[in-house]
């Protein structure tokens, strides 16, 4: 099955419904089917075969659906690309996929031009006009429209994703039909029931999480909107969560969900529509999610997975969430539990299974998991061993299955021979009402070995001493646990995927060492 027949689905059933819709721009069901025919009968009348790669940087807009719909139907791989990469970092992409065709926006021109060596013998479309590329409505020209998508058989590659690469290159995590059909259908089973013409905005960058939920969208003939803000505001979201009455925000970090918090005014927009929020990418502390909650009610949908499992490994719904903190029961800091058709569990250092409550690596397979990396046989082997995917994320299973994730493999901080999770000691820093936000890792020791640090940004208008927020922590842990030094900063940076970049943070303390440490959280990707 072609993933592109979801599509065609949904135009014959509802040929006139909306589907895609940014600002004043609105396009239906029957509009996307033809614009993605045409756009699939231009990439193979220029050369393209099925199998080839396309890959495309573009900020948020229709053409992204258009363009990965218009790659299924011709048999083609999409590789999405996150807009925000140095162009020599969306050059690598486009060249270790081998990638035949770049389709850009006209913003990133300037960049491609100062390296055009490395963009040599990629042709290139661009969304709006730039020297040496074609102009994207050129793939749009219904004369060379497809008559129907060709065939696909399941095993056909459909999609590469790229790994945020924090541990090196970037890896191509390879999808195939199957695959993104089981993704489609454990969404609408497991996370948010889409229903035909529901409402469904995009404010995280499409070429990742977001786009992949566009997908069971589709499929249930709904509507993905899409905000045009270039950078996430929340007073111009909740505008359009009121003018569209929107019911799921498809994906949101939880860093964005924090500036929700921060900038909501009550009141001021009606978003009573509201159903679901989904929300991962990265652990979003306890505190943080209770006043969330309690500020828009029982909407947050929380998925755990990464691109090698692309947003399905467990998930907790919205009415967990609400059961959960009901009852006061500490399950709401999980990350929920395996999906209907995924099994998981953690290991050992020997790929061993763990009982319930002991540590270790967590391990998924299903049909949501890649057949393995792009031309890369020695990581697939490694991180499919046993037929298990790796996820290089520790964490446990209690005994009703609900995941606590701990940290990445790497991030685990070893002082005086003891085991210390960072998520741990930042799940208790966040619940001083001074600090707003902050990050831990483990820094060189001559004595320990490696000492618990933390960086924190308090609260607009408040100060702590390092003591202060050290003693914090000894009221509530182990004092191996606290840190032994804290620094204090303005702001914390973020990926493009609004994830804190614990490696950036760490590694301006790591230098003169040797670190034993290798990689950040989400290093998987920005799904885990």
């Amino acid at each position: 099955m072609n993933t592109f027949a979801f599509l065609a689905k949904s135009a014959r059933h509802n040929p006139d419904g909306l589907a895609l819709v940014q600002g004043s721009e609105a396009i239906t069901y029957r509009e996307f089917h033809d614009r993605a025919l045409a756009i699939g009968g231009n990439l193979l009348a220029a050369g393209c075969s099925p199998g080839d790669r396309v890959a495309f940087c573009l900020a948020n807009s229709p053409r992204i659906m258009e363009l990965i719909f218009g790659c299924f139907a011709a048999g083609l791989i999409v590789v999405p690309v996150n807009a925000r990469l140095h162009a020599r970092e969306m050059a690598y992409i486009v060249g270790n996929s081998g990638a035949r065709i770049l389709v850009h926006g006209d913003e990133f021109q300037a960049g491609i031009a100062a390296n055009a060596d490395l963009f040599a013998g990629v042709v290139r479309y661009c969304s709006g006009s730039a020297d040496g590329a074609q102009p994207f409505s050129a793939l749009q020209d219904p004369a060379q429209m497809l008559s129907a998508p060709v065939d696909a058989a399941p095993e056909d590659l459909c999609w590469l994703f790229y790994t945020s690469g924090t541990t090196g290159k970037p890896k191509g995590a390879m999808w195939n039909h199957r695959m993104v059909r089981c993704v489609i259908m454990n969404y609408l089973a497991d996370l948010h029931n889409i229903q035909p013409g529901e409402v469904v905005l995009h404010c995280a960058p499409m070429s990742h999480g977001s786009g992949i939920i566009a997908l069971p969208t589709v499929a249930r003939g709904a509507v993905n909107a899409i905000t045009d803000t270039a950078s996430f505001d929340v007073d111009s979201l909740l505008a359009t969560v009121e003018r569209l009455k929107v019911s799921h925000i498809a994906f949101m970090a939880p860093t964005q969900i924090v500036k929700m918090l921060e900038d909501f005014q009550p009141g001021k927009h009606d978003i009573s529509s509201l159903r679901a929020i989904c929300y991962g990418g990265a652990p979003i502390y306890v505190e943080q999610l209770k006043q969330a909650v309690q500020t828009f009610g029982p909407v947050f949908v929380q998925l755990y997975g990464q691109g090698e499992s692309p947003i399905t490994i467990t998930g907790m719904s919205a009415r967990q969430h609400q059961e959960l903190l009901d009852a006061g029961d500490p399950r709401i800091g999980s990350a929920g539990q395996t999906r209907t058709d995924v099994e998981a569990h953690c290991v050992d250092e020997n790929d061993n299974p763990l009982p319930p409550g002991e540590a270790g690596e967590v391990v998924a397979r299903g049909d949501v998991v890649m057949p393995g990396y792009w031309q890369n046989p020695e990581a697939s082997a490694e991180a499919l061993r046993g037929g298990w995917l790796h996820t290089g994320d520790i964490g446990y299973f209690d005994d009703r299955g609900y995941l606590f994730l701990l940290d990445r493999a790497k991030d685990m901080v070893i002082s005086g021979g003891n085991n210390v999770y960072p998520r741990e000691v930042e799940e208790v820093l966040i619940q001083h009402p001074k600090i707003a936000n902050c990050v831990v890792f483990g820094i060189p020791d001559d004595y320990w070995g490696e000492a618990v640090h933390a960086v924190i940004v308090l609260t607009p208008g408040e100060a702590l001493t390092a003591k202060e927020v050290i003693d914090f922590c000894g009221e509530h842990m182990a004092g191996y646990k606290k840190p032994k030094a804290v620094d204090f900063v303005n702001e914390l940076p973020v990926s493009g995927y609004g994830k804190i970049l614990r490696r950036e943070v760490r590694d301006a303390y790591w230098q003169g060492h040797s670190s034993r440490i290798g990689g950040g959280a989400g290093a998987k990707g920005p799904n885990g």
